[in-house]
């Protein structure tokens, strides 16, 4: 039994990586608090406060005081194995491709990523966008790397193995000449090869339709498609689909999801939006391409759609794959279409995949602050729209009664998205999903996706107000411990995404499947007479005008910090347990 440890998180932003980490090592026992990186000041006194016995730093852009790092043990998670040094250290892998990578944790010291390394676990290299790798991949090696680290500290207080090679290779930043594309010279391949290596953040300099600006999430394009187009010189846009750019290059094309440009806002501000709607003017004139929901695997759009199993026992499987797991206006409207269609389809089981990275994350902030920038138009108008819009999604899934809906998530789910799920009758997850069934976190935003009817039913009413009040992350085991949903699978994202479909399969031939359906129908009934789905949506959308048209500004000035990446003032008094009121005498007592 390891004993419990007071441990700092120290980080740039609460991210995936660092919430993962949060929710196992608690999980564990261990009495977890967190500061975000603001200034040498501010972590200096975060440990004065906690007096952490280890400062374990998750994701950091700056070095860590060396007043810390001198007085308290602090392992930094760095995601390249042993000997690889540099900020950069994904970017380059995904860049050049090695068969094996891995995360690293070792000791802060006065270099940079040169400590002694005290633990560190590797992972096959996947051809995939470094964002999609970080969360999947990374975190899964991060995890296993730093408990490995915490317990030893634990067990000995110091690393007990003997040193590894210290760290040998420095890679500095990308610079973006590194992720330069040439249109006319490079291959779809190489293409990719850059965009993906850009994912999230910084994006790939460039310029679309003479305008400079930054590409992300690209996807390699079919023969079919272009068969269908006019010829094209390299470097030629020439269609559009799901909010992207289909850009040709000298062996074929690529679709383009995601652009920043500061034209687009109209104000010199810039930050990240679906292609085409970055490029609204030009796309008007394009030609859009869209795909069927049941098409070829290598064809890529952002619904799709497949089915299997014998008649009689049908599963559908429908998935969303929406950038970040943000939703629009328009994207909830494609699903709900999406819905309505595989609805007439004779299947009995529907499996709701949402996205590989992310279940959902609700709705699209980026796309609503556009709205702020055009005429005629409001980001409480579009965030109005919105809500509107994820609210029909999760009424369809709601009043699907005639079969049973599985939502199966392969990523994490928060806000809205997390609810989303909730619309369905069983909620499977694996033991890597976080998620984050609270809204608060943006500027106090009440929420809406019928959570107020979804949350108390498997909950109940008492719980459910004190989850939603909480705004921490909860890992998949502690969600099926607590009822939120119904099972954590133990296995890796891969293993999940196998092992879903025959457990669809298997609860399609059921013995009791018009039993269950029949009950399910019951069950509906008896809560509508209850209290109307209308009224939980009247109640919820009249709290969320509020938010958004009222006279507390919090949620805009939330929204617009996050869309625009500002750095953080303080850490939010929830995320540091050590800045409670009263926290040293209750910890003493």
């Amino acid at each position: 039994m390891i004993p419990p440890l007071r441990i700092l998180l120290l980080c740039h932003s609460f991210n995936s990586l660092t919430q993962r980490l949060f929710v196992e090592l608690g999980a564990l026992g261990h009495l977890v608090s967190v500061e975000l990186d603001i200034a040498d000041s501010v972590t200096e006194e975060a440990v004065a406060l906690f007096a952490p016995q280890l400062v374990i730093a998750s994701f950091l852009k700056r070095r860590i005081p060396e007043t810390v790092w001198r007085s308290t043990v602090c392992l930094v998670v760095h995601p390249g194995p042993p000997g690889d040094r540099g900020p950069s250290a994904l970017d380059w892998a995904v860049l050049s491709q090695p068969a094996q990578w891995g995360v690293t944790v070792l000791r802060a010291n006065a270099e940079f990523d040169a400590g002694p390394v005290w633990a560190h676990a590797g992972f096959p290299m996947r051809a995939a966008a470094k964002g999609s790798l970080y969360r999947t991949e990374v975190a899964d090696a991060a995890v296993t790397a730093t408990l490995q680290a915490v317990a030893c500290f634990a067990e000995a207080g110091h690393r007990v193995e003997p040193p590894m090679p210290a760290a040998a290779h420095w890679q500095p930043v990308m610079p973006q000449s590194a992720r330069r594309i040439d249109w006319q010279q490079d291959t779809t391949d190489r293409v990719l090869s850059r965009l993906r290596s850009a994912d999230g953040q910084p994006g790939v300099a460039d310029e679309l339709f003479g305008q400079p600006c930054h590409l992300f999430d690209g996807h390699a394009a079919t023969e079919r498609v272009l068969r269908s187009l006019p010829a094209a010189r390299p470097g030629d846009v020439i269609a559009h689909r799901d909010g992207a750019l289909l850009r040709r290059t000298v062996d074929g094309a690529v679709w383009i999801g995601q652009a920043r440009t500061a034209q687009a806002c109209g104000d010199g501000a810039a930050f990240k939006l679906p292609a085409a709607m970055a490029f609204a003017q030009q796309v008007a004139v394009l030609p859009r391409c869209d795909a069927p929901l049941e098409r070829a695997d290598d064809e890529w759009a952002e619904l799709r759609y497949r089915e299997l199993g014998p008649s009689g026992a049908r599963v559908g499987c429908l998935s969303f794959d929406f950038y970040n797991g943000a939703m629009s206006t328009a994207q909830c409207e494609r699903l709900l279409a999406a819905l309505r269609e595989v609805r007439q389809r004779d299947t009995q089981v529907l499996v709701l995949l949402g996205g590989r990275d992310f279940f959902s994350n609700g709705i699209h902030l980026n796309c609503i602050e556009a709205a702020a920038h055009r005429p005629d138009d409001s980001a409480a108008d579009e965030s109005w729209r919105n809500i509107q819009a994820m609210n029909d999604v999760a009424l369809a899934l709601i009043t699907m009664t005639d079969r049973i809906t599985v939502a199966a998530l392969r990523g994490n789910a928060g806000a809205g998205g997390a609810f989303l799920a909730l619309a369905a009758d069983e909620v499977w997850a694996h033991r890597g999903v976080v998620l984050n069934p609270h809204y608060k976190s943006m500027g106090n935003l009440y929420g809406s996706e019928y959570w107020t009817y979804l949350l108390p039913r498997r909950l109940g009413d008492v719980a459910a107000r004190e989850l939603m009040q909480r705004r921490l992350p909860l890992s998949a085991p502690m969600a099926a411990q607590m009822g939120l949903i119904d099972r954590c699978v133990d296995r890796d994202a891969a293993g999940f995404a196998d092992g879903v479909v025959a457990d669809a399969l298997a609860l399609a031939v059921s013995h009791n499947l018009s039993q269950r359906l029949a009950d399910k129908q019951a069950a509906r009934a008896v809560d509508e007479a209850r209290r109307p789905l209308a009224d939980h949506r009247k109640d919820e959308l009249s709290r969320m005008h509020r938010n958004f048209y009222g006279f507390d500004p919090s949620y805009h000035v939330a929204r617009y910090h996050f869309v625009h990446k500002l750095p953080h003032a303080w850490t939010p008094r929830h995320l540091a347990l050590h800045r409670e009121p009263g926290f040293a005498r209750l910890d003493a007592a």
